[in-house]
């Protein structure tokens, strides 16, 4: 198996959550990690799994990604299994302010996954927010044993 693993970061989390998917998935074939703007062509080249995953910013991916994957040629992921996840406030920890916004415009998986899936990928599991504590992190505890299961059961698929 072939994966990238294609991510966006602005303070490591959504990094340390696509670390964790990677060394989640050692051993399953070649697996390449790339920060967006690092992605190269042969990156792309036989892939079999597509995992891209950004911040929320905005109740979005970030440009970069969103970017990214606008700009992939029509059908480039046809026959490639995809799978989108994005870094979070959980709803039980936003602020009063912001919970109705949010369970109004989302979070950045969601969009991912359907432009991906635009792209001609497969999509092979529900796209996953993996929780912050804050904006800028750490992590929530738990969080990212439960991406490292979410990357399996994606390259399972």
């Amino acid at each position: 198996m072939k994966a990238l693993i294609v991510y966006d970061s602005f303070f490591g989390n959504t990094e340390k959550v696509a670390q964790t998917m990677g060394d989640a998935l050692a051993g399953e074939g070649e697996i390449v990690i790339r920060r967006v703007g690092d992605v190269q062509a042969d990156d792309m080249t036989g892939l079999d799994l597509l995992i891209a995953g950004s911040p929320t910013r905005g109740f979005s991916p970030t440009p970069a990604i969103t970017n990214w994957v606008k700009e992939l040629p029509p059908e480039m992921l046809e026959g490639v299994k995809v799978a989108a996840f994005d870094t979070r406030i959980a709803l039980a920890d936003a602020p009063w302010f912001l919970s109705p916004l949010i369970r109004m415009f989302g979070y950045a998986a969601g969009p991912i996954s359907r432009k991906l899936r635009e792209k001609g990928g497969e999509v092979v599991i529900r796209p996953a927010g993996f929780a912050v504590q804050d904006t800028e992190g750490p992590m929530k505890e738990g969080e990212l044993e439960r991406a490292a299961d979410w990357a399996r059961q994606a390259a399972l698929k």
